[in-house]
């Protein structure tokens, strides 16, 4: 194995080798690519490709990457990828130069080239260029993925989005219809009156969300600053000061785990509109979710795994007290008070806090029983005040308030409210928020002073939305993780972030500056999936996420928990992980304590597993605490096989 990996890196090295070889001969004839600062563009491919009635026997002029070449003595074919698509390339010696075509002979797939030629179809059929300029713009000095195999590890397509969106054309389109999401969202909103602003990302109080923020500090000021968590503060300030319609698409940050829903930052959406309510909110949602969906993906149903979204029928529309009561058979009008909302969440095994009041078991019991079967558009309305500080209470009834989340697939896409704009009540909310702090809950809310000042002055009734952006872009292009639709994830550093890029100092040759590394594969053929799992796993699915060998040095059940047990890991990066799992109802913590076990840094979506009744093998999700992009799960293998390794 160790002599076949050699050889192996040889060849890469050898190939690489070439590569910059070819790079200084140009160079010394005068032919260096890099000097070139433009190349005048006509035409996409795809626009040949579709005008082609009216464009045949006509010069265009294209540019993109060589993904394929085919040299035949006196004529050769290319293919050339931009932005929109491919198209062939006729190349003949005898009509761009013996010299010219010398050189494109030598030129390799990954190559960026401009093409000026004639626009015509070949004897097979094929929509061509029949080239009578080839210019080298660009020198790849590196070597594309196996045609055939692509770029199909998530780790590296990940890291090097830039190969990714070369390589897999789906990609490109996932990020395409991305800009066409935003663009759509703004489009709309301009059209109902509504402004768009900009509000700081570094402030000294990040408010308006239940979250952990990153810190820093500035230096000029000499002043511990907070990257924001939410956009609604500010927006809501902009509301008082007359703006009567306002929203913001912005990077928000949370200093929470990975999953295939999360991502520390994110792109969220929020809007404010003076004098109307969350009613008004649900209209909104409901007829920007339909008209971008038509927009994007040219319909009103939705695709999303094994699930059809319609969202041309009216949205469903249930209180949270009643939809606890249709799936969980609880009717919490009847629940006197918090001595009784936790006596039948003991009998329901529904883990809480000691600080939980009525409304926070409430909540516990909607996410346990209810979140899962909202697959339709839902709106939840009437929330407990306990976990709403910013909105208004609801009248009639002030345990509850005036706030919905809207649901697609089991999953909450947006948060709405009445807002609140008593100063006075706003500040006890603060207050209570402030206890929380003080009893250990982290992503409690701190009270703002200056907010409190500008409720003061005075806010008209307003209805405020937040939507989450990037899981409207899963939702609009049927993708399974969020990081699918970030061009550039968070991702752990390579070595933890604590040794040198290996790859910057390579041993290289006088004529190449990086050489391609080869990783060693483990025969992962001996993994037992635990009987747990036997019957629910789709393995064959399930193993195209990406799977790194850990090995358990600690396990200690968790205090005041049922389920959760905490893992101490060696995962190969020297430095040990903790992550919790909630599988103590299945296994005792001295079992695990020396096994491998198998961490999952890209979880598919459920229904590909086909393992919609099998909770466990996901339990791990809502509990992850300082797992930065990985999850635990018991799919043992021989301990021969070190942590850190992959499965191939």
């Amino acid at each position: 194995m160790a002599e076949q990996n050699n050889n192996q890196q040889q060849d890469v090295n050898q190939l690489l080798k070439v590569r910059y070889d070819k790079l200084h001969e140009l160079q010394e004839n005068g032919k260096d690519p890099f000097v070139i600062t433009k190349y005048d563009v006509t035409n996409h491919s795809t626009d040949v490709k579709e005008h082609f009635e009216e464009m045949e026997g006509k010069e265009v002029s294209l540019a993109g990457r060589m993904m394929f070449k085919r040299v035949m003595g006196k004529a050769s074919f290319c293919n050339i990828q931009d932005l929109k698509g491919r198209i062939q390339i006729y190349v003949a010696r005898d009509s761009i130069g013996e010299e010219s075509y010398a050189d494109f002979k030598k030129y390799d797939v990954g190559d960026i080239l401009g093409v000026k030629g004639i626009v015509f179809k070949t004897k097979t059929g094929e929509i061509s260029i029949h080239a009578a300029e080839v210019t080298l713009l660009s020198k790849s000095l590196q070597i594309l993925p196996e045609k055939f195999h692509g770029l199909t590890d998530t780790d590296t397509r990940y890291r090097q989005r830039y190969v990714d969106l070369i390589m897999n054309e789906d990609v490109k389109d996932t990020f395409v219809k991305r800009s066409k999401v935003i663009s759509t969202i703004r489009r709309y909103l301009d059209g109902q009156g509504f402004m768009e602003v900009e509000t700081p990302m570094l402030v000294s109080n990040a408010g308006g969300a239940a979250a952990r923020p990153f810190e820093t500090h500035f230096n000029a000021l000499d002043e511990d600053l907070k990257l924001r968590i939410s956009l609604e503060l500010y927006l809501k300030r902009l509301i008082v000061g007359g703006m009567e319609r306002v929203y913001e698409i912005g990077r928000v940050f949370r200093n929470e785990g990975l999953d295939t829903r999360h991502n520390p930052e994110f792109t969220l959406m929020e809007l404010y509109q003076a004098y109307t309510d969350y009613h008004g909110m649900m209209d909104l949602t409901e007829n920007l979710y339909r008209y971008v969906a038509k927009e994007v993906t040219g319909s009103e149903m939705l695709t999303y795994g094994e699930h059809t979204m319609d969202l041309s029928k009216p949205f469903e529309r249930i209180t949270m007290v009643d939809a606890v009561k249709k799936y969980a058979g609880v009717d919490f009008n009847e629940v006197k008070d918090t001595a009784e909302a936790k006596k039948l969440a003991d009998e329901h095994h529904i883990e809480y806090e000691e600080r939980h009041e009525k409304g926070d078991i409430l909540n516990l019991f909607f996410e346990e029983y209810v979140e899962e079967h909202l697959i339709q558009p839902t709106f939840v309305m009437d929330h407990p005040i306990e976990i709403s500080p910013l909105t208004k209470k609801k009248p009639e009834n002030p345990d509850y308030v005036e706030r919905f989340e809207f649901f697609m697939n089991g999953w909450e896409m947006a948060n709405a409210y009445s807002e609140l704009n008593d100063p006075i009540d706003q500040r006890a909310r603060f207050a209570v928020q402030e206890e929380a702090f003080a009893a250990g809950d982290e992503e409690a809310n701190h009270t703002d002073e200056d907010f409190l000042n500008a409720l003061s002055i005075g806010m008209p009734p307003t209805g405020g939305i937040g939507f989450g952006i990037d899981r409207m872009v899963m939702m609009m292009t049927n993708s399974p993780a969020i990081r699918d639709v970030l061009l550039f994830p968070t991702m752990k550093s390579l070595d933890g972030g604590s040794k040198e890029n290996k790859a910057s100092k390579s041993d290289s040759t006088e004529n190449c500056d990086q050489i391609a590394t080869v990783e060693e594969k483990i025969d992962f053929s001996n993994v037992k999936i635990e009987p747990l799992f036997e019957e629910t796993v789709d393995f064959d699915t399930f193993s195209k996420s990406d799977f790194r060998a850990v090995k358990v040095k600690e396990c200690v059940a968790v205090p005041k928990s049922k389920k959760l047990l905490q893992f101490t890991l060696d995962d190969g990066t020297g430095v040990d992980r903790t992550i919790l799992s909630g599988i103590h109802a299945y296994y005792e913590p001295e079992e695990l304590v020396g096994k491998t076990l198998i961490a999952i840094t890209n979880l598919p979506p459920r229904a590909m597993m086909g393992i919609e009744s099998c909770g466990m093998l996901l339990s791990a999700v809502n509990n992850l605490k300082d797992s930065e992009d990985e999850e635990l799960h018991l799919l043992m293998v021989d301990n021969h096989i070190p942590a850190g390794a992959k499965l191939y």
